[in-house]
């Protein structure tokens, strides 16, 4: 799906025709009504990819019609209120001081050296970056992305040290009460030789444990506190708060993160994720929030091998033998409660071989939590349970998981549970088992698609853009997660409020129901394009139209051009052109023009109301050329000359350009030697 000027359509592929008896190569574009336009490959800059949920539930818009204009407009009254609200975060994490938490140096790196494990590159990025943002006077919002395993609560433990060593408290947000008690003794066990209280708050303590941590938090005597949503309550106060970090963002609700804002006054915020949420990535990429990746995988990991596969027991007993016969461990994930248990018994009749546990969210605290350490300590290798093993379990013996209708769940979560497995340096295996093809949502095929498609190490934030493209960006501020991104795409959307955040920065008027003018149009009707002979390839052909359209500057043309040559050989003269052209696109961009045109009889150039140009030198410049040039309306010059051959064209196109610039002294002014002479 695409949009543009005219509406979302869908994209029917490149063709290659013949206009004004020269070949040209046009994107053709199918509307609601059944009615095609022609979109020259010069111009795809005017079209961009519909990025705003499934392809199935885009508005698709007749033409001729109102509905575009209509959901437009309905979207700039969304997007100027947005702009404001976003101006208004811009100007107060400008304005307001937060805390500079700075660690003694030698004491941090005597907490460094406690860590059993060499840091990769990324890692040691992420940890620098975000120590720099707590030294700064500005809060940190910092975003760490890295697939499970990837050593992103190593960051969390030198953020945590450097805010206790500044005397401040710190609290961690966990989804699941698992995860909390894994963290807590993480934390635990790495500050153990450290003057620092770290305590948890789960369903796992008992009342009295519960207000004993309630009450340190309040006097100030709890460093750390790990736990779950029970940190957003009301009436937990602490002393001292300088920073919070976030775990596994995607489990939370936006309501919770609502509740967070309050306390983001000046407080740091550091949030973990292995697959962001389309609205996190969208503003990470949008530069609301800072980000960090960590895509460097822990030395001898291996890559999870996946498969996407219908139920069979006999292959189900041959990865589950395989598995126990190396003396590894098995997840089986089924999600429901009221069945898990009948799973087990159809599980141990087919591999008698495994001696199985069974958990899940509703058992009693203490029963839950007896299985996961029998499982942790290899007393049972079969482990059936529902998605409580997303988060918070680190079984590196446990090297298989199998994942009952995993059409049933979201991209994060399968590559969360994915990620449970392949903590070592054994070769690991996902099993996505799946009900007939026919019998699945479009959306679920994508997710299982892209999650099969990219099981290499450290996909999680390439699976996180797909999951951009599949949900939509949802929007910015406030609850809704698709609202008017949906109605005109992601592309528009952010371009608009790109518009309206620049127009209210400059003090102007927002005008947003304008068209988007993407760039000018030159036409010098010549061939321009990438013959099919030069690149057979027509998905490649039209991403590098993508890419030259899209260019901004003329240095990354060059490099583009460069790029093509090293790859598919010399350009031959059509392409030669199409990059031709592109210049003259961006520098007549940058000079205000709406359009260049020549034939082979002259041309024309338009200029828009608002160009950058000396408007002397223009006058100049058409005095010196009065014979073939001449100014036609305000915004207008004509000029009429034989331009029979290409290479008269382009040099025609230059020298006016080149001219509005530089315009050459006309001969009336030019001083003369006698003159020059009496001046000295």
């Amino acid at each position: 799906m695409v949009h543009d000027e005219y509406g979302v359509g869908r994209y029917r592929g490149l063709m290659t025709m013949e206009v004004g008896g020269l070949q040209g190569e046009f994107l053709v574009l199918e509307y609601a009504d059944g009615d095609k336009i022609y979109v020259p490959v010069q111009a795809l800059d005017m079209v961009s990819r519909y990025t705003g949920g499934a392809a199935d539930n885009a508005p698709m818009h007749k033409l001729g019609t109102d509905a575009w204009a209509k959901a437009r407009k309905k979207a700039a009254q969304k997007v100027r209120d947005t702009a404001v609200e976003l101006l208004d975060l811009y100007a107060r994490r400008a304005a307001r001081v937060g805390n500079t938490l700075q660690a003694n140096e030698a004491e941090l790196r005597a907490f460094e050296s406690s860590f059993r494990f060499e840091e990769t590159p990324d890692q040691a990025q992420a940890i620098a970056s975000v120590v720099a943002d707590m030294g700064s006077d500005k809060p940190m919002d910092r975003v760490v992305c890295g697939d499970v395993g990837f050593g992103k609560t190593e960051v969390a433990l030198r953020a945590a040290f450097v805010a206790v060593q500044a005397g401040k408290q710190v609290a961690v947000l966990v989804p699941t009460t698992l995860l909390a008690q894994q963290h807590y003794q993480t934390f635990a066990d790495r500050f153990a030789d450290w003057p620092f209280k770290v305590e948890s708050l789960s369903r796992f303590r008992s009342t009295s444990q519960v207000n004993e941590v309630v009450k340190g938090l309040e006097a100030g005597t709890v460093d750390i506190v790990i736990g779950t949503h029970r940190l957003l309550q009301n009436q937990l106060q602490f002393k001292n708060l300088g920073l919070i970090i976030i775990d596994e963002e995607h489990r939370f609700g936006v309501k919770d993160k609502e509740k967070l804002k309050q306390l983001r006054a000046n407080i740091d915020v550091l949030t973990l994720t292995a697959t962001p949420i389309p609205r996190t990535l969208n503003m990470a990429m949008g530069g609301l929030r800072d980000l960090s990746l960590i895509t460097t995988p822990p030395t001898s990991r291996l890559a999870i091998k996946t498969f996407v596969t219908p139920f069979d027991g006999a292959a189900v007993r041959e990865a589950c033998l395989r598995e126990i016969r190396r003396g590894g461990q098995i997840y089986y994930v089924h999600n429901s409660v009221d069945t898990i248990d009948k799973t087990a018994r159809m599980l141990s009749e087919l591999v008698p071989e495994a001696n199985i546990a069974i958990g899940h969210g509703q058992m009693r605290e203490r029963e839950l939590e007896q299985v996961m350490l029998d499982f942790s300590h290899q007393r049972c290798n079969l482990f059936v349970c529902t998605t409580i093993v997303e988060s918070g379990i680190d079984v590196p013996t446990a090297n298989t998981i199998i994942i009952d209708r995993a059409d049933k769940f979201g991209l994060a979560q399968l590559h969360q549970m994915r990620g449970r497995v392949g903590r070592s340096h054994h070769q690991a295996y996902a099993y996505l088992i799946t009900p007939p093809r026919a019998n699945m949502t479009g959306d679920a095929i994508k997710r299982l698609e892209a999650i099969e498609s990219l099981e290499d190490l450290g996909a999680g934030f390439t699976l996180a853009t797909h999951d951009l493209e599949i949900r939509g960006a949802g929007e910015l501020l406030g609850e809704e997660q698709s609202g008017q991104i949906q109605e005109i795409g992601f592309a528009m959307y952010m371009e608009m409020l790109d518009r309206a955040v620049t127009a209210l920065k400059q003090g102007k008027i927002v005008d947003l129901d304008q068209p988007i003018h993407r760039g000018p149009e030159v036409d010098l009707h010549v061939a321009a394009l990438l013959p099919d002979d030069y690149m057979p390839d027509v998905h490649m052909r039209l991403v590098l139209y993508k890419r030259i359209a899209a260019t901004e500057s003329l240095e990354a043309l060059r490099e583009l051009q460069v790029e093509m040559i090293d790859r598919f050989g010399l350009l031959p003269d059509a392409a030669k052109n199409l990059f031709r052209i592109a210049d003259f696109k961006f520098r007549a961009k940058q000079l205000g023009i709406r359009k260049l045109d020549a034939h082979d009889r002259g041309g024309y150039v338009v200029f828009a109301n608002d160009a950058n140009i000396d408007p002397t030198n223009l006058i100049l410049f058409v005095q010196r050329n009065m014979r073939t040039h001449r100014f036609d309306g305000s915004n207008k010059v004509r000029f009429v000359m034989p331009l029979d051959d290409v290479e008269a064209r382009f040099n025609a196109a230059e020298q006016l350009l080149e001219g509005i610039v530089n315009p050459p002294v006309p001969l009336s002014v030019q001083p003369t030697t006698e003159n020059k002479h009496k001046k000295r």
